[in-house]
C-alpha cells in the first residue's frame, strides 16, 4: 500500500506537470553539461603523450621534466606546487656506463634530436641506432656509415642516391641519401655525426634500453631503477636546480615513455585540467543557482496548496516528504536522459578540441569503457541538488503554523525578510571585495578573482531580487502608467508580485554578467595586446632558417637586426601563503639596436644592459612584486635551472612581448633548440636587403608582423575558454527561458480572470509584452552593472585600460536576452490570453 506522501506526490505531479516541464528541461541540461565536462576532465586526467619513436623500447631513461616549489600555507602543512618544463632536461653520458652494466640489458641506445631546416620545412635528425627503438625498418638502401650520409623517412619522397641540402645550427650542407626508412619527418645520421650536430657534448636527450631475451619489462625497470639510484645519477640540470627540486633520472615504461618524446604534452594536459576544473566548478555553481531558482519558483506558485495541506492536518514531515518525492519524480528521468546525452556531447567536445590543431600533437585522451559510468555520478548530483532545493523551498511552509501559512499564501506577508536582505548585501560586499583583490593580481589570478566577484554578486542579486524589482518599478512605474491600459496593468502586476519579478530577472542578470565578464576580459586583453604589439614593431622584415644577426647587420641597406628566441620560464611565488608556479612565455633578444626593430617601451633602466645574468621585467609584474632596477629576481628556466638575475630595466609592453625579457645568449643556454631562431630586420632599403638575403642558403624572408607572445598551449586554452563560455552562456539562456515559462504557466488562471472581467486580448498581450520588456531591460541593466565592477578591476590590473567589448557582441547579448524574455513570457501565456 502506498504511503500518504507517495499518493500526494503522484497527484501533485499529475496536476502540476506543465509547471514542472521547465524544471525538467533545466535538469536535463544540467545533467548533460555536468556529465560531458566530467567525462572530459576524466579523459584529460588519463591523458598521456603518444609513444612512437620509443615504442620498441620497454624502458626509457630521461631527465626530470618537472619543477617543484614547496611552501607552508597559513596554518597548514607544507604543500608542493609542480609545473612541467618545456625545454629538454638532458642525461649525462656517465649514465650510459651505468646502464651498460645492468644485468639483462642487451643494448643501450642514446638519442639526440637535431632541428634541421630543408627548404623551409622543419625536420629532426637522430642517430641511426635510434630507429630500432621504434622500431623503424629500412625500406630501401642501407644505413649511414660515413660522415655526409643520411637516411630519410619515407614521407620525404626521396630515393637512395639523391642529394639534399640541410641546415643545422645555422650551417648549411649537402648530404647524400643512402637509405629510406619508416617514420615521418626524420633524418638519420651516424652516431658520431648526430652527436656533433646536436652541439651539447657530454649529454644525450634520452636513453632507450633493449632487454635480453627472457627479461621482462618489470625486471628491466627494477634493475635500471636500482642501478641509477645506487650510482646517484642525476640529470645535467640537477646541480643548478632550486633546493629540494632535483630528483633522480626518470625511468619510464608504458605510456609514460611518451613523456620523453613530446615535452609540450604534459604542460598542455596540466593547463587543460586546471581550466576544465574551473569551468566545471562554474557550471556547478550556475546550475545550483538555476535549479534552486526554478524549484523555488515552482513551489512558490503552490504556496496556497502547501498551506492548505498544513491546515488540514499534514505534518511538517509529511509535507517535506511529499514535496521531496514529487521532485524526485520530476528529476530522475531528465537527469538520466542528460547522462545519456552527455556521451555524444563529450565526443563532440573532443572533436572541437582536436580540430584546428588546438590539442597538441601527440597528446592522447583515452576513453576506456568504464569512463562512461561517470555521467551516472553527475546525474546523481543533479537529482540530489533538486531534492535539497525542494526541501529548502518548502521549509517555511512546513515550519510555520497552518493559519500563518494560509495568510502568507494569500499575500498577507510580502516582506521576504531582513535575513535575506542582509545576506544579499553581504554577498554584494564580498563580490566587490573580490573585485578589489583582482586589482593587485595579474594574469590567471586576476581573471579568477574577477569571475568569482561576478558570480558572488549575481548570487547577491538573486537574494535581493524583490528589492531590485521594487527599485526598478520606482524608476519605470511612472513611465508605464502613461502607456495606456497595457502599461497600467503591467505596472500593477509587477508591483503586486515583486518576488516573481525578482525571480524573472535573476537568470537574465546571471547570463548578462557572466557573458559580459568573460567576453569583455578576453576582448580587453586581446585589444591591449594587439595595440602594444603594433606599437612595439619597427622592423620591416623577418628572417628565419638562415643568417645570424651579426651577418645580417653587415649587409648593405640594413639599419638594425635583432635575433629572437622564444621559450618559457617558471616563476615561484605564494598566494595566501600557498605555493604557486607561474609558467610564462618569454623572449630572448640581442640588445644591439633593439629599439630600431622591436621596442619593448622601457620605463626604467636601459635594455642595452641586457646580457647573461640580467633581465627586464614588465611594469605590471614589477609593480605587483615590488621590483625595480637593481632588484634581484629568481627564475627557473625551461630546463629546470634556477638562477637569480639582476633587473636592469622595466618595460611597459609586457602583454605583447612578455613579462620577462632576456638576452638571447642567456635564454639560448636553456633551450632545446636555440638555433631555430628568427631575426627582425630594420632597413634603409628593403629591396636591397631582400636581394642580399636571397643569397643566404635556406633563409626565408617575409614581412615583419606584430609580435605577441603566448604559451605553447594557448590555442588549447583559448578553445576551452570559448567552449566554456558557449556552454555556460547557452545553459543560462535556457534557464532564462525555463524560468519565464514557469512563471507564465503559473499565471494562466490570473490571465483568464483578466479576460473574464473585461480585459481585451490586445490589452492582455500588450501587458505581457510590456512586462517582458521591463524584465529584459532590468536584467540587462543590473547584469551590466554587476559585470562592470569586476571587469573594471580586471582591466586595470592586467591592461591598465578601460574594459572593451565589441559593439557587435554587446548587441548580440542584448538581442538574445530580449528575444528569450519575450518568447518565455508570451508563448506559454498565448492560450490563456485568447
Amino acid at each position: 500500500m502506498s504511503s500518504p506522501q507517495a499518493l500526494l506526490a503522484a497527484r501533485a505531479h499529475r496536476v502540476h506537470r506543465r509547471a514542472w516541464w521547465a524544471v525538467a528541461a533545466a535538469l536535463l541540461l544540467t545533467s548533460t553539461l555536468l556529465g560531458s565536462f566530467a567525462l572530459t576532465i576524466a579523459s584529460t586526467a588519463l591523458g598521456h603523450a603518444r609513444v612512437e619513436r620509443y615504442a620498441g623500447a620497454p624502458v626509457v631513461v630521461a631527465g626530470d621534466q618537472t619543477t617543484r616549489y614547496t611552501a607552508k600555507p597559513w596554518g597548514s602543512e607544507p604543500k608542493t606546487a609542480t609545473a612541467a618544463l618545456t625545454e629538454r632536461v638532458r642525461v649525462p653520458d656517465a649514465a650510459l656506463d651505468v646502464l651498460r652494466d645492468v644485468a639483462g640489458v642487451r643494448a643501450v641506445v642514446p638519442d639526440v634530436s637535431v632541428p634541421l631546416s630543408s627548404r623551409g620545412r622543419l625536420l629532426y635528425g637522430h642517430p641511426w641506432d635510434v630507429a630500432r627503438l621504434a622500431p623503424y625498418k629500412l625500406l630501401e638502401g642501407r644505413a649511414p656509415a660515413e660522415r655526409g650520409e643520411i637516411v630519410v623517412s619515407a614521407d620525404e619522397g626521396r630515393s637512395p642516391g639523391e642529394r639534399i641540402g640541410l641546415s643545422a645550427r645555422g650551417t648549411a650542407r649537402t648530404y647524400e641519401i643512402v637509405g629510406v626508412a619508416q617514420g615521418e619527418g626524420s633524418v638519420y645520421f651516424t652516431q658520431a655525426q648526430a652527436r656533433a650536430l646536436a652541439g651539447h657534448p657530454g649529454s644525450v636527450d634520452v636513453i632507450g634500453l633493449l632487454p635480453e631475451p627472457g627479461v621482462s619489462r618489470a625486471q628491466l625497470y627494477e634493475r635500471t631503477r636500482t642501478a641509477l639510484d645506487e650510482a646517484g645519477a642525476r640529470d645535467v640540470s640537477a646541480p643548478h636546480r632550486a633546493k629540494d627540486d632535483a630528483r633522480p633520472l626518470r625511468v619510464l615504461t608504458g605510456d609514460g615513455r611518451g613523456l620523453a618524446e613530446r615535452l609540450e604534452a604534459p604542460a598542455a594536459r596540466t593547463g587543460a585540467l586546471e581550466l576544465l576544473g574551473a569551468i566545471a566548478a562554474t557550471v556547478v555553481l550556475v546550475a545550483l543557482l538555476v535549479i534552486s531558482s526554478l524549484v523555488a519558483q515552482a513551489l512558490r506558485q503552490r504556496a496556497a496548496e502547501l498551506a492548505l495541506l498544513r491546515a488540514v492536518g499534514a505534518s511538517p514531515r509529511q509535507l517535506r516528504a511529499s514535496v521531496g518525492r514529487e521532485v524526485l519524480r520530476v528529476a530522475v528521468r531528465p537527469a538520466l536522459l542528460g547522462a545519456l546525452a552527455s556521451v555524444p556531447a563529450f565526443f563532440g567536445l573532443l572533436h572541437l578540441l582536436r580540430s584546428g590543431g588546438a590539442l597538441p600533437a601527440g597528446l592522447e585522451l583515452p576513453t576506456p569503457v568504464w569512463l562512461f559510468a561517470v555521467p551516472l555520478l553527475t546525474a546523481g548530483l543533479t537529482i540530489g541538488a533538486a531534492r535539497l532545493t525542494a526541501l529548502l523551498g518548502c521549509a517555511r511552509a512546513a515550519r510555520v503554523r497552518p493559519a500563518q501559512a494560509l495568510g502568507e499564501a494569500r499575500g498577507a506577508s510580502q516582506d521576504p525578510g531582513q535575513g535575506r536582505r542582509i545576506a544579499g548585501l553581504v554577498l554584494l560586499g564580498l563580490g566587490v571585495s573580490s573585485a578589489g583583490v583582482s586589482v593587485a593580481q595579474s594574469g590567471a589570478a586576476a581573471a579568477m578573482a574577477a569571475s568569482t566577484a561576478a558570480l558572488t554578486m549575481v548570487i547577491g542579486c538573486a537574494a535581493l531580487g524583490p528589492w531590485i524589482a521594487r527599485g526598478a518599478l520606482s524608476v519605470l512605474g511612472r513611465f508605464l502608467r502613461r502607456r495606456g491600459p497595457q502599461g497600467r496593468l503591467a505596472a500593477w502586476e509587477l508591483a503586486a508580485n515583486t518576488a516573481r519579478f525578482g525571480a524573472a530577472i535573476t537568470p537574465i542578470v546571471l547570463v548578462t554578467a557572466f557573458v559580459v565578464v568573460q567576453l569583455g576580459a578576453g576582448a580587453t586583453l586581446q585589444r591591449s595586446g594587439e595595440r602594444q604589439a603594433a606599437a612595439a614593431l619597427h622592423a620591416e622584415l623577418r628572417v628565419t632558417g638562415g643568417g645570424s644577426p651579426e651577418e645580417i647587420r653587415r649587409m648593405p641597406g640594413v639599419a638594425a637586426a635583432t635575433g629572437l628566441v622564444r621559450s618559457t620560464v617558471v616563476v615561484a611565488g605564494k598566494e595566501a601563503g600557498a605555493p604557486k608556479l607561474d609558467r610564462l612565455p618569454v623572449l630572448g633578444v640581442t640588445p644591439e639596436g633593439l629599439a630600431h626593430t622591436l621596442d619593448p617601451g622601457p620605463v626604467q633602466g636601459s635594455l642595452d644592459e641586457l646580457r647573461p645574468g640580467t633581465v627586464s621585467v614588465g611594469s605590471d609584474r614589477a609593480r605587483g612584486q615590488g621590483l625595480h632596477v637593481g632588484s634581484q629576481l629568481r627564475v627557473r628556466f625551461g630546463d629546470g635551472v634556477e638562477r637569480t638575475l639582476k633587473v636592469v630595466a622595466v618595460h611597459q609592453r609586457g602583454l605583447a612581448l612578455g613579462e620577462l625579457l632576456f638576452s638571447r645568449e642567456e635564454l639560448s643556454r636553456h633551450m632545446t633548440s636555440p638555433d631555430t631562431a628568427e631575426v627582425l630586420v630594420a632597413t634603409d632599403d628593403a629591396a636591397l636587403v631582400r636581394a642580399e638575403l636571397g643569397k643566404v642558403p635556406d633563409a626565408e624572408v617575409t614581412a615583419a608582423r606584430p609580435l605577441r607572445l603566448t604559451l605553447p598551449d594557448q590555442a588549447l586554452n583559448d578553445r576551452l575558454g570559448r567552449i566554456g563560455i558557449a556552454a555556460i552562456g547557452g545553459f543560462t539562456m535556457i534557464a532564462v527561458l525555463s524560468t519565464l515559462t514557469l512563471i507564465s504557466v503559473g499565471r494562466r488562471p490570473a490571465l483568464r480572470l483578466l479576460r473574464r472581467v473585461g480585459a481585451g486580448r490586445a490589452q492582455v498581450r500588450g501587458m505581457l509584452r510590456t512586462e517582458a520588456a521591463v524584465v529584459a531591460m532590468t536584467g540587462l541593466a543590473v547584469g551590466t552593472a554587476v559585470a562592470a565592477v569586476p571587469l573594471l578591476a580586471f582591466s586595470f590590473a592586467t591592461a591598465r585600460a578601460l574594459p572593451y567589448l565589441p559593439l557587435t557582441q554587446a548587441a548580440l547579448i542584448a538581442a538574445a536576452v530580449t528575444t528569450t524574455a519575450f518568447v518565455g513570457t508570451l508563448l506559454p501565456a498565448r492560450g490563456a490570453s485568447r
